[in-house]
């Protein structure tokens, strides 16, 4: 028989409270915080910047696959079956027959995503799970100002009918750059996504705002929401209450507090 502690889960993240809906996972992790902090602080370069974000990343990754992938019940033998016929878990689990896709988009993406694949390999069928990746940049006005993005070359495996497709990629600042992988991934490709998720460590409430616009149903998870040139009144109160007040980029759409710029100190590539 199923032990009934373990016939169903109820999983949910921990998350802070806001009101920025329903899709929106911004998580209640005082150790992701804590990594998080030194990971952004100015003193830490590598190899401590990649250690932190990887770590990150693979807690992260952790809290998605549990939170939104499908589940399945499984029967398993463990090493005590010669002994206890009685020895086999039954229960919930990942359900291995999940078709996914990590994307890669360089290049401060390109090792969190190998961190979410690898982890995907571990609890999926291999043989279902890919990683595709993007390049592409900022597109900047004549005042340092983000107007776009833009692509300059892509590694992408054609379909992506019933396949859960996750965007791990550090900073959530204007939206502008998932924007334009999300539309490619939803209208471009063969097939429809069972779902898509943007995996973060951090995100502005601009940010919320544009890939809401563009794709309401879009999942996202970070780890933190910076919004430190908000107003006196929005950050005395839950996020979101005052969303119109909320600010967490200044001029040239750099996060504040934000860390600088993540692919940059990732690669020690300063261009």
């Amino acid at each position: 028989m199923v032990d009934v502690a373990y016939a169903e889960s109820r999983f949910r993240a921990p998350e802070i409270a806001h009101k920025y809906g329903a899709a929106v996972h911004l998580l209640d992790d005082p150790l992701g915080w804590s990594l998080l902090a030194r990971a952004c602080s100015p003193e830490t370069g590598q190899p401590d910047v990649g250690r932190l974000i990887k770590t990150i990343y693979e807690m992260l990754a952790r809290t998605v696959l549990a939170a939104e992938f499908p589940r399945a019940r499984v029967d398993v033998p463990t090493r005590m079956i010669s002994l206890h016929p009685e020895a086999v878990y039954r229960g919930q689990a990942l359900s291995r027959a999940t078709k996914a896709v990590t994307v890669g988009i360089a290049r401060a993406g390109t090792m969190p995503s190998q961190v979410v694949y690898e982890l995907m390999n571990e609890v999926l069928d291999p043989a279902l799970v890919r990683q595709d990746h993007l390049f592409m940049s900022r597109q900047v006005n004549e005042q340092g100002e983000v107007i776009g993005a833009t692509w300059h070359d892509a590694k992408i495996g054609r379909d992506v009918g019933d396949r859960v497709v996750l965007f791990p990629d550090p900073m959530g600042a204007t939206g502008s750059s998932m924007v334009s992988a999300v539309d490619y991934y939803r209208t471009k490709l063969e097939g429809t996504p069972s779902k898509c998720i943007a995996l973060h460590l951090v995100v502005t409430p601009e940010y919320i705002r544009r890939v809401q616009e563009a794709h309401p149903d879009l999942v996202v998870y970070s780890m933190r929401l910076d919004r430190g040139l908000s107003s006196d009144r929005a950050l005395k109160t839950i996020p979101g209450t005052h969303w119109d007040e909320e600010r967490g980029l200044n001029a040239t759409q750099y996060i504040v507090p934000g860390a600088g710029g993540v692919g940059e100190i990732l690669n020690n590539a300063w261009v």
